[in-house]
């Protein structure tokens, strides 16, 4: 019961990659930046098993960014030529790459480090992979001419590596689709039915992060301009109650999301955004615990899982390990006060 997780990612230390950026340049290169990305992700699999969390993840040590990490492995998009793009519904902009040809997998993108996690922890391990709707969003198209023809073009490249995934032994493959709170009616006109088409034919658990973004400041301003109550996940949690997705992640903890919302996922697992990643301020097992009692209202004890609202990877690392501990902490406590 309260089975604790993470959102996906977390900080790279100094010696791997820039720190408190989103788009971080690598500290090293060759066989040196390979075993680098190995040692981060061993540290960050070793302090998610100590703050006591039932589902690892590798912290997305090994890639850049959550969105790009994947497209590098994939033909028909010219990372040399990048140009400035609005993204997240002109949120803000972002250097990004452009696809200029037919999408094809060059082979395996994420074998050696789903491989290496689950060699090093007997706990579940989640994957994560970005959402379709979320890498359209994050690209320029000079090719197919279409967003929902893009994004199922990406849903097969998407499927194909998640199968792979879950051959390596992966126990939980979460796509990141934080594009549909930028775009919820389109999220629920065709993003829930291409995501489906990502997850095809798995039969290890499928879920889907939705989140309010990182807590970087055009995220924050963004916040602040959505009002006493931020009602995006009411669009498009119909279709995803109606869905072959398994879990679905939202943000819950200094949120105004309406705790309501979270009864429209019948029928889910719903990992409760109980981690607050838009402020250093580390939470106490006290304050988990209770965000875990008012969600209680709308979800059965057997469905939630205590999460982290969004990635942590901009954080300073120091922070970040603070809030996994109290993630810890609070979903024991929660066991003992509602179990």
């Amino acid at each position: 019961m309260f089975a604790a997780t993470i959102a996906g990612s977390l900080p790279k230390p100094g010696w791997l990659a820039e720190t408190h950026k989103l788009w971080p340049r690598w500290q090293q290169s060759g066989d040196a930046l390979r075993q680098a990305k190995a040692d981060a992700t061993l540290l960050w699999i070793k302090a998610q098993e100590d703050a006591g969390l039932d589902i690892v993840t590798d912290g997305e040590q090994s890639r850049q960014h959550f969105v790009h990490g994947f497209l590098e492995q994939v033909e028909g998009i010219d990372f040399e030529h990048k140009v400035e793009m609005g993204i997240r519904d002109d949120r803000y902009k972002a250097m990004v790459p452009q696809v200029v040809g037919p999408l094809r997998l060059k082979g395996r993108v994420h074998a050696a480090e789903a491989q290496l996690a689950r060699a090093h922890t007997t706990r579940k391990l989640k994957f994560t992979l970005p959402g379709p709707m979320t890498i359209v969003d994050t690209v320029a198209d000079r090719h197919y001419g279409d967003k929902v023809k893009l994004a199922r073009a990406f849903a097969e490249l998407l499927n194909q590596e998640a199968l792979a995934l879950q051959a390596d032994g992966v126990d939980i493959i979460q796509f990141d689709e934080p594009a549909f709170n930028a775009y919820p009616r389109e999220a629920g006109e065709w993003g829930v039915a291409v995501l489906e088409r990502a997850a095809q034919g798995l039969t290890c658990v499928t879920a889907v992060h939705i989140c309010y973004g990182y807590g970087i400041q055009a995220n924050v301003d963004w916040k602040q301009s959505l009002g006493e109550q931020w009602r995006q996940y009411e669009q498009f949690f119909p279709a995803l109650a109606a869905s072959r997705i398994q879990q679905v992640s939202l943000e819950c903890y200094h949120s105004h999301v309406p705790p309501d919302l979270m009864a429209l996922l019948k029928g889910k697992d719903v990992m409760v955004g109980v981690i607050d990643v838009a402020s250093d301020e580390i939470e106490t097992p006290e304050q988990v615990a209770d965000t875990i009692g008012r969600a209680l209202q709308f979800v059965p004890r057997e469905r939630l899982l205590p999460c982290t609202n969004c990635g942590l990877a901009p954080m300073d690392r120091e922070v970040a390990l603070k809030k996994l501990q109290a993630l810890g902490a609070g979903a024991a406590l929660a066991r003992q006060r509602y179990g």
